[in-house]
């Protein structure tokens, strides 16, 4: 007879639910881990909502950790009941992108992101690692699941998005939307040094937290023009950087218009639930020869980036958790998915606690 688990699962448009799957076998290269504590992420929301196309029946989840279960035969370095985490994208570390630097492009464009784009998530009682060599980061004594599982991709895409800002110390960077990536990027440019962290957010709660984490100045667009108060609290010069963590055509235009000549535009939010083009604003473009840069990043994968991750929240430089604002067991994984997806309460990041 083969073992099942239960597993929160895509089961329509607009529709998820947990349901008995088998539970998966690791082959020679994978590991199987036993979940023990998970996020619910907005990225899931959107594949609900039809973002992404996967079919019914296909596992949710990217952002958990847990026990290793079973090792395939030729893994070494690892053992049964270690406790592990692995980033939303599993990179083979093999491919042409992979050694060309661009490991979250693995096999193709966006190809590491393999819960759920290409088969079952994580938000289950037990799932799969590939290239588990290269993907499973030990969680060192005196971490805290809690702590540990934001290295998986909020705090990974946030960092992505302050490092892709490439800023200098004592560089200005606005960053627009202060949900848990966003939040993550004000960390990230707290940590790189950042002389000006200007926060666009509207939500009091979020605005606190981005506060908290390290924002100077908070620009709240329900009270007009964003652009023209971030270059009023500026003295009309323009960020060094801007960082856009929403996915809007609106924000990414502010992002450009914001950023001077030579500036940088770090994108990291998901793009793919408005069905709009992005639009690049000739005047603030400079007619194409503004010497701005526009760079992009997925949740960058790997241990040894989730060690460096871990090193930082040991050493108290981060501390994540103010984000989760809502905890639940994984029985209640239905009640805080609708949660997340109407923004109810006040809700930030709902942790999962697994039996």
């Amino acid at each position: 007879m083969t073992a099942t688990m239960q597993a929160l699962v895509f089961l329509g448009l607009g529709k998820a639910g947990v349901i008995e799957k088998p539970l998966p076998k690791a082959g020679p290269t994978d590991a199987v881990v036993r979940t023990t504590s998970a996020l619910i992420c907005t990225s899931d929301v959107h594949t609900v909502r039809g973002g992404i196309p996967v079919p019914e029946g296909r596992g949710l989840g990217h952002e958990s950790v847990g026990v290793i279960h079973e090792l395939g035969s030729a893994v070494t370095g690892f053992s049964v009941g270690q406790r592990v985490a692995v980033a939303a994208t599993t990179p083979c570390f093999h491919c042409g992108p992979c050694q060309r630097g661009f490991s979250s492009q693995c096999q193709g464009m966006l190809g590491a992101y393999k819960f759920t784009a290409q088969r079952d998530g994580n938000m289950a009682e037990y799932f799969l690692v590939n290239d588990a060599a290269a993907n499973l980061a030990v969680i060192p004594d005196g971490l805290s699941d809690e702590k540990a599982v934001y290295a998986t991709d909020m705090l990974s895409t946030g960092f992505s998005g302050a490092e892709n800002a490439q800023l200098r110390l004592g560089e200005s960077v606005a960053i627009f939307a202060q949900g848990p990536i966003g939040l993550s990027a004000t960390i990230g440019c707290r940590l790189l040094g950042a002389g000006l962290i200007i926060a666009v957010e509207g939500r009091p709660e979020r605005q606190e937290l981005a506060r908290r984490f390290g924002a100077d100045l908070i620009v709240d667009p329900g009270s007009g023009d964003v652009v023209g108060r971030i270059l009023e609290l500026t003295g009309g010069i323009e960020v060094d950087a801007a960082i856009e963590a929403l996915g809007s055509p609106v924000t990414f235009e502010a992002a450009l218009r914001v950023t001077k000549p030579g500036g940088r535009i770090s994108n990291i939010g998901y793009h793919g639930e408005v069905p709009e083009p992005l639009q690049i604003p000739l005047d603030a473009f400079g007619l194409g020869m503004s010497d701005k840069k526009i760079l992009t990043s997925l949740c960058p994968g790997g241990s040894d980036r989730l060690d460096r991750i871990f090193r930082l929240i040991r050493s108290g430089r981060v501390d994540p958790t103010p984000m989760t604002t809502h905890q639940f067991g994984f029985d209640e994984v239905e009640r805080a998915f609708s949660l997340m997806e109407s923004k109810r309460d006040g809700i930030i990041k709902p942790l999962i606690r697994f039996a």
